[in-house]
């Protein structure tokens, strides 16, 4: 091998030590379509699939403690405590949090599904297990979070997060 075959690898793919590397175009395209898959399998993950989850005896199961104005009041409490810092004060959802607002929980999930999410969690989706929490306590959050209302009814002005439909 001579000096003129070395000196034909094009100018941005040559290393010091006359070793080759792909150029940096082709690592960004790739870099690029491996966020964009990552990007549609987290949306795909949002589609309320935990909902197909739910068993048929926690989804049939009824908030004793709906539309109590002292449970609603407790569950507003403990929804600041441990719900807010990624739901928002509002439940309007932050950054990738899903709005508490929205079509899917206020009307599709009854209030069995929640109750079910609260105790299992959905950690591959950020949403963390809350079997630890007394019974009682996950029925005043769900009070608090289905007194609400849907999105519809939010503050003027404010823009709520939309959530990806089935």
């Amino acid at each position: 091998m001579n000096a003129t075959t070395v000196n034909r690898v094009p100018r941005q793919a040559r290393i010091p030590g006359g070793a080759r590397r792909a150029p940096a175009r082709r690592v960004e395209r790739l870099r690029a379509a491996l966020c964009f898959v990552a990007l549609l399998i987290c949306m795909a993950a949002a589609d309320g699939s935990w909902l197909r989850s739910v068993p048929p005896d926690y989804h049939s199961k009824a908030n004793p403690l709906a539309g109590q104005p002292a449970a609603i009041a407790g569950g507003e409490v403990l929804f600041a405590d441990r719900c807010a810092k990624c739901h928002g004060k509002d439940a309007l959802g932050r950054g990738k949090r899903p709005s508490l607002r929205s079509e899917r929980v206020q009307s599709q999930a009854t209030e069995g599904d929640i109750f079910w999410l609260l105790k299992n969690g959905n950690l591959r989706r950020g949403m963390p297990t809350w079997s630890a929490m007394p019974e009682p306590s996950r029925w005043q959050i769900i009070a608090y979070v289905k007194s609400l209302g849907p999105e519809s009814a939010s503050a003027p002005g404010k823009k709520p997060r939309q959530e990806k439909s089935k």
